[in-house]
């Protein structure tokens, strides 16, 4: 943006501590009812593992969306902790996770091979250098059974 007469500064709003500047959670996936409105569950997401000294399940901020299955799985990662998750849609119950090499704040993707019908989720953990995440240039896959 050098030379133009304008510019932008994107970034978190981070505390002195280097947290978030409002109270916990800092990030939740919920899910609403489309039919009514409602809020049917929410749960923080993510833990404070790569961000501070101790690790507390607070929820983070995060940069990325879900991707719901048909078999009601949500995967995420987003988070500042690097992390894959499935949630059940049911409950909001983190049923796996899976460390990722680098930060996954993208949206995940689904494939499945013709021949053999196996199903993969896939994400790219390439990390995000605002939110201050591990940084990489994995595409990392994940059988689903």
């Amino acid at each position: 943006m050098t030379g133009a007469p304008y510019g932008i500064r994107r970034g978190p709003l981070l505390s002195p501590f280097g947290v978030p500047c409002t109270a916990p959670p800092w990030g939740l996936l919920a899910a609403i009812d489309m039919r009514g409105g409602n809020v049917l569950w929410k749960v923080p997401l993510g833990t404070t593992r790569d961000i501070a000294p101790i690790w507390l399940n607070l929820g983070v901020p995060g940069l990325g969306g879900p991707l719901l299955t048909a078999s009601g799985l949500v995967f995420i990662g987003a988070t500042t902790d690097n992390y894959l998750r499935a949630i059940s849609v049911r409950d909001g119950r983190e049923l796996w996770s899976g460390r990722l090499p680098a930060g996954g704040q993208a949206s995940p993707m689904t494939y499945m091979l013709p021949k053999s019908g196996k199903q993969y989720v896939v994400i790219a953990a390439g990390g995000h250098g605002k939110l201050g995440t591990t940084k990489g240039d994995s595409l990392i896959a994940y059988a689903l059974r």
